[in-house]
């Protein structure tokens, strides 16, 4: 039997979802697993089920799985708890592993972000800021981060959602007594079946406003490189992952939408900003011609700062 205990933090709760979407698989494994904490599901409260404890709780765990990055105080210290209380830490999903759409957010500073929500928002009445303290709000932070720049994290499964593939191959690995995961080092380009021909189509960059050229009467590898046809897909620098270990189309591409960068940079210390730059100019695209630069790239978090330095 192997306990587990769950949290999310700045999060969706579309992770948790992921994890029913196992299926038949998770009910098999189900007699196998003891889920001790996992608030999505079970009425567990941080500091007792009356209050009566003065300091946040998490039962102890074999396995600990968070999902959502870290944006205020109680993110971090819900997550710090968690690594104290669990043998073994899984980042489940892009914003756990890498910022995820949240760190778009880091693109504005916090004060830039508290003005808008309680003064420059056209539907909002003006006032000051809230008080942290007088109204038991936990303090945000200047920016979203990812797990790992808080603690130690030893399994990363990225995506928004992970596929039930990779997360049944996770808790199967864990159960055969292993805490590796071999993930493919590969980019959604690398699995694309479209058709490339290494240069750009007419036209300069756009957003997927316009439907793409192709016939949907016939399948998707016969359908035009979408970045070749001038759409932003940033399958170039994203990892490879999202049809799980079928080996099908990736999911945006099956469905003749660019890739949205879900499963994060293709490796540890890559640079996607720079390498997105480089793919679009062997292309034939000028990058200065993206429309919302800044916005586009921010998802993969840390790119606020590479972009400052960018320009």
């Amino acid at each position: 039997m192997v306990t587990i205990a769950e949290e999310w933090l700045n999060s969706c709760s579309g992770c948790e979802i992921a994890i029913l979407n196992i299926g038949d698989v998770l009910v098999d494994l189900l007699p196998q697993l003891e889920f001790v904490h996992i608030p999505v599901l079970i009425d567990k409260k941080y500091y007792g089920q009356t209050g009566e404890n003065t300091e946040l709780d998490i039962p102890e765990a074999v396995v600990g799985i968070v999902s959502g990055g870290v944006r205020n105080s109680e993110h971090l210290e819900v997550l710090k708890k968690m690594r104290e209380r669990c043998q073994i830490l899984i980042a489940l999903g892009t914003c756990a592993t890498d910022g995820g759409i949240p760190a778009l957010g880091n693109m504005y500073s916090l004060q830039e972000i508290k003005d808008f929500m309680y003064r420059e928002s056209p539907t909002t009445v003006p006032g000051p800021d809230p008080d942290y303290k007088t109204y038991h709000i936990p303090e945000a932070f200047e920016t979203v981060t990812a797990l790992d720049e808080h603690v130690k994290v030893d399994i990363k499964l990225p995506g928004c959602p992970p596929h039930p593939d990779w997360i049944t191959a996770a808790v199967l690995a864990l159960l055969d007594g292993k805490t590796e995961l071999n993930l493919p080092e590969r980019s959604v380009c690398d699995t694309c079946p479209t058709i490339r021909k290494s240069k750009k189509s007419t036209g300069d960059l756009k957003r997927i406003l316009e439907a793409p050229e192709f016939d949907p009467d016939k399948p998707v590898d016969d359908m035009r490189c979408l970045l070749e046809q001038g759409f932003m897909c940033l399958g170039p620098v994203t990892r490879a992952g999202c049809s799980g270990m079928t080996g099908t189309a990736p999911r945006c591409i099956a469905t003749r939408v660019p890739c949205r960068g879900c499963y994060g940079p293709i490796k540890d210390g890559a640079l996607p900003i720079v390498d997105y730059v480089g793919a679009l100019s062997t292309v034939g695209y000028d990058p200065r011609k993206m429309v919302d630069r800044r916005g586009f790239l921010c998802r993969f978090n840390g790119a606020h700062s590479v972009l400052k330095k960018l320009g």
